[in-house]
């Protein structure tokens, strides 16, 4: 059992090794391939036209978080 973990840990340890040996050489950053859900044409997951009262609250609080970083702005 022990040797499964073992190995299984190496090859996922490869696999990352080989994944930022392409960030170092191309400078990319890694991507996915197809683009996700805006390649649908969509702007959000749910195809609902009102936006739920959770995403209400999270687009106000990120709202007023913009809001408040733009006020105290150094530069």
């Amino acid at each position: 059992m022990l040797t499964v973990f073992v190995a299984t840990f190496v090859l996922f340890l490869l696999i990352i090794g080989g994944m930022s040996l392409g960030y170092v050489f191309k400078r990319k950053s890694l991507q996915g391939s197809c683009g996700g859900i805006t390649a649908l044409g969509m702007e959000k997951v749910c195809d609902c036209p009102e936006p739920c009262d959770a995403r209400k609250k999270r687009l106000a609080k990120e709202a007023q978080r913009r809001e408040q970083l733009e006020k105290h702005r150094i530069l």
